[in-house]
């Protein structure tokens, strides 16, 4: 499937969204606004998310472990003080909510204490994306979940060119994030945005007439 790209302004009416779910007696809102908002920041699988247990989140340092991988391999996933931050508000109202009562290890769960069904992920996303209108109230095709991972590839590719770093030469330390077994499953990313062909672009055309 085509990738979508999402918009910054898109990225937060989800998450906002996300805050309007009806709570059902648990913490619902909050458990998705969680990991919509940690699935864009951080370009994990929906999976290698989902499958986050509680001694896999690493507070102080502020980075994660991820077990079992598409490709079996585990990797440590750094994050941005600020996801940090909402991470452990999270974690925090979660444990309020399950104090009296054994729950599943895993980060994300739902009001029953069980791990995210993800059939139920992607009907809950749908519903968020109706609402703010990234699909129509018919459609059966749109974004996807998995998108949110493209858009953290093609973003901090970005952010390289802009900087004037050497996006390809770096291009293995974002394999490595993503958890890529071969640099070449990277390269895909490189294409389909016009802001991110546009800043290669100049980078070949300043070479080209002999500028830094």
């Amino acid at each position: 499937a085509r990738p979508y790209l999402y918009s910054d302004q898109e990225i937060r009416r989800l998450l906002r969204a996300a805050l309007t779910l009806p709570a059902k007696g648990g913490l619902r809102a909050w458990t998705y606004h969680g990991l919509f908002g940690l699935l864009s920041v951080s370009g994990l699988r929906l999976g290698e998310a989902r499958n986050l247990h509680l001694q896999d989140v690493d507070l102080d340092a502020a980075v994660l472990t991820i077990r079992g991988t598409k490709f079996g391999k585990s990797r440590l996933v750094p994050l941005h003080g600020s996801t940090r931050d909402v991470l452990a508000d999270y974690l925090a109202r979660r444990q309020r909510r399950w104090a009296s009562r054994p729950v599943s290890s895993y980060v994300f769960v739902s009001n029953r204490g069980n791990r995210l069904d993800v059939g139920e992920i992607h009907r809950t996303f749908y519903v968020v994306s109706r609402q703010i209108g990234l699909r129509g109230p018919l459609d059966s095709h749109g974004p996807r979940l998995h998108d949110l991972r493209h858009r953290f590839a093609v973003k901090t590719l970005w952010r390289w060119y802009r900087a004037g770093e050497d996006a390809e030469r770096r291009l293995p330390v974002l394999s490595a994030y993503l958890g890529h077994v071969h640099v070449r499953d990277t390269y895909w990313y490189l294409s389909a945005w016009p802001e991110l062909m546009q800043e290669a672009m100049s980078r070949l055309e300043r070479r080209w007439e002999g500028r830094p």
